[in-house]
């Protein structure tokens, strides 16, 4: 295995994984990807809230943070600029839905090792198209980043373009609800009235850690900031739009299939605050 990539399982470096995990088998699990800048994991205690947070909705036992921190120890003569990834499955069981009783959680982590530059956001903005997949509708699993991941994968396949840096994503109701990899937010430039909006994300749609920090600190600011339903039209007639995740932060949409936004209005401040 080369130095640029290095995992964990349960604690000890490994290159392969049980065959029998539910994870694998059935997506039964979750996970988290963040950044590591300089050696440091950024947002780590949000992170793993998050992680426990998602483990809990969907009956898992999260891994104590003391182990994920032993992990991060061992990894640390690794890590300088790359993206860490957390993943927790509910373990091995036996063919078959139904979650074993005794199931003995396990943990991974994985390190990748990738230039700042490389996943760093730009300042010219990024182009955006949008996506034929739908999101299916599915309340219980709603803003959880759980494994099975395969309506992204689908839509990512939709574009090879390196012109293209994202895609956005709507439901079968035909609501905006993210990237492909991403959370979006859309600014409303209306003086006093002035709004930072994001997808309500009750139905489908992964509820991101950068999209959380953003809304919390956006709010201490002063900013009126709100969980609404969002068209595809308000998106078009939004004065600035964003997306954010944990390892690029946020980046400003300069152009969405035809239609464009040159000048960045709100987007500078946003990511200072969300990277301070």
């Amino acid at each position: 295995m080369s130095t640029q990539s290095f995992v964990l399982v349960d604690g000890v470096r490994a290159e392969c994984f049980p065959v029998d995990d539910r994870g694998l088998m059935y997506g039964d699990g979750v996970f988290r990807t963040l950044r590591v800048a300089g050696g440091r994991p950024r947002w780590w205690h949000e992170q793993l809230a998050k992680l426990a947070d998602d483990c809990a909705q969907i009956g898992l036992t999260v891994p104590d943070a003391s182990h994920w921190q032993a992990d991060l120890d061992l990894l640390a003569p690794y890590c300088t600029d790359g993206v860490l990834k957390l993943i927790v499955t509910r373990g091995s069981g036996p063919r078959g839905y139904l979650p074993p009783a005794s199931a003995i959680p396990r943990r991974l982590m994985r390190y990748d090792a990738i230039a700042s530059n490389m996943i760093a956001p730009s300042a010219d903005g990024i182009s955006v198209r949008l996506c034929t997949l739908r999101l299916g509708q599915q309340p219980r699993l709603a803003g959880i980043k759980h494994l099975n991941r395969l309506e992204n994968v689908l839509a990512r396949a939709e574009w090879n373009s390196t012109d293209i840096h994202e895609g956005l994503l709507l439901d079968q109701a035909e609501r905006v609800i993210s990237g492909v990899m991403s959370n979006l937010f859309i600014w409303r430039d209306q003086g006093k009235q002035s709004r930072l909006l994001t997808p309500r994300l009750d139905q489908c749609g992964v509820a991101g850690v950068a999209r959380a920090r953003l809304m919390r600190l956006a709010r201490a600011q002063g900013l009126q900031v709100e969980e609404v339903v969002l068209s595809l039209q308000d998106v078009f007639d939004a004065d600035e739009v964003m997306l954010t995740n944990s390892v690029s932060g946020l980046r400003r949409v300069a152009r969405l299939e035809s239609k464009t936004w040159p000048v960045p209005l709100i987007s500078p401040r946003l990511a200072e605050w969300l990277d301070a």
